[in-house]
């Protein structure tokens, strides 16, 4: 009897649930994803509930794109799909309305490189998990689509850490140093700005300025502790105690008069008696009152103060650093009533009939969230002039 021993080896076959499988691919975008998301924790820094956030969202992206390259199985690919889309969901919140219960993430933010390139590998990572819980476990190993998406999510992961590392709240305000609040520009196409003015980031706080919270104006380079404390304790009193002047009847009881600018938008009341009795920034006195008539009613929304009429611009006390950006009006003409009707021709007068006032440095108090903070000017025409060789400042991170 004759017996054929078959010498041919049995080589185990890779399947699905492999290294090389769909659920492994779809693991390598969740580590990309959650590379750059651990690459912005840093500029975060500020806001602690944010700086959280992404904390977690790196966490759980990296840990499950480990686990799907070691092991798989239904409820690790089902787990990985979780994930994904909740980190998609929480970025389309944060980019359409904002995320109000996490500090630092209130507001609504357009799209940049670090977060779009964080979005896409999610994206890509919850279709992969798709296509594996719909793939037969038997499939071959999938050597190549892993090697190439290996190196795709590197190349996206390595542009998106760069990028993250100088991430952009609501409008350009750059986290990666208080030098980026000073020079980011922003040309806000879709605003209607005065002839020949150049918006550029204003150097304020990198918090948003929001009078409901705590009033925190720090983080700015150049701005002394005196500073910083004067500008924050204007902002707190005027918050206080200017709503006694909510009332526009009250006001023009008390000696405030329109000037007559509400077709605007923002309609102003002064007090001739306020202007010139020497006190400064006295909500109890106010030179004058800004209220929106943007609605069916006027509704109060910051104080103007003034300085003694006449002084320079340059002559104005540093009170606030770089905090604080004082204006002119010098291109409005007022009726005899005290009303403005028209602006000065191309030498800077005045028609017929109308008179020019003295030029006195001004400065508005939101009290209201303000998105160039709680010093900024009205944009266009009533922004006003600035001092000499700066150009009129606004950051639209700093409020709402």
């Amino acid at each position: 009897m004759t017996f054929a021993i078959d010498h041919t080896e049995t080589r185990p076959r890779l399947t699905v649930a492999s290294l090389t499988g769909w659920t492994g691919v779809a693991g390598t975008f969740s580590i990309g994803a959650g590379a750059i998301h651990a690459s912005a924790i840093g500029v975060h820094a500020e806001h602690r509930q944010a700086a959280l956030a992404f904390t977690v969202v790196a966490a759980l992206q990296l840990a499950w794109g480990g686990l799907a390259l070691l092991r798989s199985g239904r409820l690790v690919t089902v787990l990985g799909g979780m994930i994904g889309i909740g980190a998609i969901g929480g970025w389309v919140l944060a980019k359409s309305q904002g995320i109000g219960f996490i500090s630092g993430m209130e507001q609504a933010e357009r799209v940049q490189l670090a977060d779009g390139l964080a979005a896409l590998l999610a994206a890509v990572s919850v279709v992969l998990v798709v296509v594996a819980l719909a793939t037969e476990r038997g499939t071959p190993a999938l050597r190549r689509p892993m090697t190439l998406g290996a190196v795709a999510v590197t190349a996206i992961a390595f542009a998106g850490m760069v990028a993250g590392g100088t991430h952009a709240h609501a409008s350009g305000d750059g986290h990666g140093g208080s030098d980026d609040h000073a020079a980011a520009a922003d040309a806000h196409d879709d605003e209607d700005h005065g002839p020949g003015e150049v918006h550029v980031a204003q150097a304020v706080a990198p918090v948003p300025y929001d009078p409901a919270k705590p009033i925190d104006l720090g983080g700015v380079d150049g701005v002394t502790p005196e500073q910083q404390a004067m500008a924050e304790n204007i902002v707190a009193v005027t918050v206080m105690r200017l709503g006694q002047w909510a009332d526009p009847a009250v006001a023009e009881a008390a000696g405030f008069r329109s000037i007559g600018d509400g077709g605007t938008g923002h309609e102003h009341f002064v007090h001739a008696g306020f202007r010139a009795d020497g006190i400064f920034f006295d909500p109890d006195r106010p030179e004058s009152l800004v209220y929106d008539t943007t609605g069916e009613e006027r509704r109060l929304v910051a104080a103007m103060y003034m300085v003694d009429e006449g002084t320079a611009l340059e002559d104005v006390p540093d009170y606030g650093g770089a905090l604080m950006q004082w204006h002119v009006h010098d291109n409005l003409c007022y009726n005899a009533e005290g009303q403005v009707r028209g602006l000065t021709d191309a030498d800077g007068n005045c028609a017929a009939g109308l008179t020019k006032p003295v030029p006195t440095p001004m400065i508005h108090v939101w009290i209201e969230p303000h998105r160039c903070g709680p010093f900024a000017a009205l944009e266009g025409i009533a922004g006003g002039t600035v001092p000499e060789g700066e150009e009129i400042l606004c950051d639209h991170a700093h409020g709402a």
